[in-house]
């Protein structure tokens, strides 16, 4: 293989492993930082060696067995070989002796405890969403500033900062147990959500849709899902980001312009992420209550299940709402009931409803409501008023493509 063709093999097969490989070093050395650097002087060494040497039979194998010798030096150079020699001896039970055998074991053990020490609630939630991404995704620091429109230096120092937080909290390599892992586990819901989200619907920039994120967190989420089958809402949230993924190539059209939800070619909605989201809700309603990400799950699958627009159930959605309101108040939620309302029961009902609440703090900057005040009020045949509240939600819109949606429907009501 040519070295280019090299790299570029080095640089796919580190996505795929890296997650498993520090997740393993994490659990060796109890130091999520230190677990990163072994990693990335493991691929360093990869990186000279292999277009010389070519690619091992087992390059995952090679990595983890480079990683753990550097570990041992360091120990060494430390003055912890003996403590650290203990530790090692006692995490070797179990494995086979053959590194190469070894490694090539399901670590996937190893990705659960790394999940919850990188959506820590030490950390903020941005801090968390970067290391996530770092540790877990395998995505490079400006490879995460891109995605998230955010300076490569800022978010190079939240990574620095959360590592050294974690180190200095002497936070344990683990997944909590009773009460605190159900507080745990809802950083790490959100952090995946976070994650799914501006990758369906970026907050800024040129681009509509960033599917890379949404797979990095429907990979997560399944992960998660494998490991606490138990958890009724860890179902209830691969069932959104399934049946949401669904509908991706629909939201876009070829030169990049978004398309609505009703007005989306279901034809193009991915049959088979349908199928893994609905069996997912129907596990997650197995499992337990309908939290909030189950009930959202419940209103994907009215929109999935539905062959055309006209054939929503619409009626149902906004009785979902109204549970959702109840199980996570939120003026958001609400501003989303109002919409089902307009289109359950008459865009003067929804109308009604959302002025109800377009008084709320959190909503002044938030433009989706004046974009669903002016759908209401253009479908009242109040083209006037429309007008001006597509034009102040484009005012609000940081994403350009969502922005020039939105003074596209304004100047069609002229």
């Amino acid at each position: 293989m040519a070295a280019t063709d090299i790299h570029r093999a080095i640089d796919a097969l580190w996505r795929i492993e890296s997650p498993r490989l520090i997740g393993a070093l994490a659990r060796l050395t109890r130091d999520v930082g230190r677990a990163e650097e072994l990693a990335q002087d493991a691929l360093e060494a990869a990186l000279r060696q292999w277009p010389e040497s070519g690619v091992p039979d087992r390059p995952g194998a090679w990595l983890m067995a480079t990683a753990r010798r550097r570990a041992i030096d360091g120990f060494r150079r430390d003055s912890m070989i003996e403590r650290k020699h203990r530790q090692i001896a006692h995490e070797e039970e179990g494995f086979d002796p053959k590194i190469e055998e070894a490694i090539d074991d399901d670590l996937g053990d190893d990705l659960l405890p790394l999940l919850f020490v990188s959506c820590h609630p030490l950390l903020s939630p941005e801090a968390r969403v970067a290391l996530t991404l770092r540790l877990l995704g395998g995505l490079a620091t400006d490879e995460i500033a891109r995605a998230f429109l955010v300076p490569e230096p800022t978010v190079a120092q939240r990574i620095v900062r959360a590592k050294r937080t974690l180190a200095d909290a002497n936070v344990p390599f683990e997944v909590p147990h009773g009460a605190e892992r159900a507080e745990r586990l809802a950083s790490v819901l959100s952090v995946i959500y976070l994650i799914f989200n501006e990758g369906y619907s970026a907050t800024a920039g040129e681009d509509w849709v960033r599917p890379a994120l949404c797979e990095d967190a429907l990979r997560l989420g399944r992960i998660l899902a494998g490991r606490l089958a138990e958890e009724a809402e860890v179902h209830g949230l691969v069932a959104l980001m399934e049946l949401q993924a669904s509908r991706l190539k629909a939201r876009t059209r070829p030169n990049g312009e978004t398309v609505l939800l009703l007005d989306q070619n279901r034809a193009q909605w991915g049959r088979m992420l349908i199928g893994r989201g609905l069996a997912a809700l129907d596990r997650a309603e197995k499992a337990g209550p309908r939290g909030p990400y189950t009930l959202q799950a419940a209103i994907a699958a009215c929109h999935a299940r539905a062959r055309t627009a006209e054939e929503t159930d619409w009626i149902r959605i906004a009785a979902l709402y109204a549970a959702l309101a109840e199980a996570m108040p939120s003026p958001v939620v609400e501003l989303n009931r109002a919409v089902a309302l307009g289109m359950a029961l008459g865009p003067g009902a929804g109308l009604e409803h959302l002025d109800g609440i377009a008084d709320a703090p959190s909503l002044k900057s938030y433009h989706f409501l004046p974009a669903a005040r002016g759908d209401l009020l253009a479908r009242l045949g109040r083209s006037e008023e429309a007008r001006a509240e597509f034009e102040r939600a484009a005012a609000l819109a940081r994403n350009d493509r969502e922005r020039k949606q939105l003074l596209d429907r304004a100047a069609a009501l002229r």
